[in-house]
């Protein structure tokens, strides 16, 4: 018995499920686990001493690579002062003005420790500033495990949705509308029906990364921002995901659309527990202490989490990566899909900035609808036989993934070599069959 399956045995008795985020488990493609002890660049190494070519990057912060200088030496800089004050640092203002003086829209800012956190203050935001209950979420798109959020679609195209998860109360699930993504016309439908005096914000991730990877339809995030200008209703932009990932200025300076609040995390915090939220001066006015709404943090805007993310920062701005990473995360998918085409496999797939998905489907699927109707246990038997070759994609067919600088040509090309042997392996294994 290997070291992770041990820790994992040991980890079942003591942690629900063995870990501590459900996706971790391995549940989607069945197996075991890798616990990790390491990483570096690109790659990270098992406690069992097996190293892997690393897509996941911590669900998205390590754009820099694994254990990289710069965050090793923001740490070190800021470490011999302390961890954590539960006061105010200069460091706060810094990234605060950072982030504000780069980022169209974003005027205010009040950082976090996760995601969720801020997806979640963002919302309740919406509803004090709007004075309206209701919010528009679309399937398949996640924001985090608050309550509001945890809502799948209903059986109508504007009825109330149904809970996603036990604990999620009638009440909170009555004022979330769940519907199809990339469908403008339904959107407009369900805006009409719900009527906007009900409505607070339209939450949506601009790029999907939690049904697989699914670009916005062109001039489908137009379209809902002209949408919300039209009946006054907030658009938030989940860019938990996108911030710095896409561009250096998000999904928002991808497509040249300001929302009117903003989440961001993961890169931003450069792999510390670290995000944001924010908008006009207008709206973030409302936030306690200057307004009437409620929102704190016992290590929100912490000085290691901040240097960290600070740090990182600095370096996307200085450095500008983008340009090259977007190459370079074309040439993976397109590198797969060619592939999987030789071997007579269907497979599609999509790439933006530094995050790429693919999915064992004839056509790209633009909802969730079409991410579920892919061949997800086709997906189970590839990534298997590439994680025994060392290369870790993220354990379900629903999750994106991401590349960061150390992931050079070299890197890549030795990921396309062993996807072309996996999927010789599969044609054979169907044509004996």
């Amino acid at each position: 018995m290997n070291i992770s399956q041990q820790l994992f045995d040991r980890a079942k008795k003591v942690i629900p499920g063995g870990v501590n985020s459900p996706v971790r488990a391995f549940t989607q493609v069945g197996g075991t686990p890798r616990f990790i002890n390491k990483g570096e660049g690109p790659y990270i190494f098992d406690v069992d001493g097996k190293k892997y070519i690393d897509y996941i990057g911590s669900w998205g912060p390590m754009i820099l690579g694994h254990a990289s200088n710069i965050q090793k030496d923001a740490l070190l800089e800021y470490i011999p002062n302390g961890s954590s004050f539960g006061a105010p640092t200069e460091l706060e203002v810094q990234f605060a003005e950072v982030l504000t003086g780069l980022i169209p829209g974003l005027e205010m800012i009040r950082l976090v420790s996760s995601g969720t956190e801020a997806a979640m203050s963002a919302v309740r935001l919406a509803r004090a500033y709007t004075g309206k209950k209701k919010i528009i979420k679309f399937n398949g798109c996640y924001h985090g495990h608050a309550d509001s959020f945890l809502v799948q679609a209903g059986s109508g195209v504007a009825t109330q949705g149904i809970s996603g998860s036990l604990g999620v109360t009638e009440e909170v699930v009555g004022n979330t509308i769940s519907i199809e993504y990339n469908d403008i016309e339904l959107l407009k439908k369900v805006v009409s029906t719900i009527g906007e005096d009900n409505i607070a914000c339209i939450c949506i991730e601009p790029v999907a990364g939690n049904m697989g990877l699914v670009l916005p339809k062109e001039n489908y995030l137009k379209e809902i921002r002209e949408l919300c200008d039209n009946t006054n209703i907030l658009l938030l932009f989940d860019e938990v995901m996108t911030g710095f990932r896409v561009s250096l200025l998000g999904a928002s300076g991808y497509y040249n659309i300001i929302p009117d609040i903003f989440c961001l995390g993961k890169v931003v915090g450069g792999g510390l527990p670290l995000a944001a939220f924010g908008g006009s001066e207008k709206v973030m006015s409302m936030l306690a202490p200057l307004g009437p709404v409620y929102q704190a943090g016992t290590l929100s805007g912490n000085p290691l989490a901040v240097i960290s993310g600070l740090r990182t920062v600095e370096y996307l701005i200085k450095n500008n990566p983008y340009n090259e990473l977007e190459e370079r995360t074309k040439y993976l998918v397109n590198g797969l899909i060619n592939s999987a085409s030789n071997a007579g496999i269907a497979l599609t797939g999509s790439a933006i900035g530094s995050m790429f998905g693919f999915f064992f489907s004839e056509k790209i699927p633009e909802n969730y609808t079409e991410v579920k109707n892919s061949n997800t246990d086709l997906f189970k038997v590839f990534f298997h036989k590439m994680l025994e070759r060392g290369v870790y994609f993220a354990p379900s067919a629903f999750e994106a993934g991401f590349l960061g600088i150390q992931h050079t040509y070299e890197v890549l090309n030795t990921t396309i070599m062993h996807a072309d042997e996996v999927f010789k392996e599969l044609t054979i294994a169907k044509n004996l069959s």
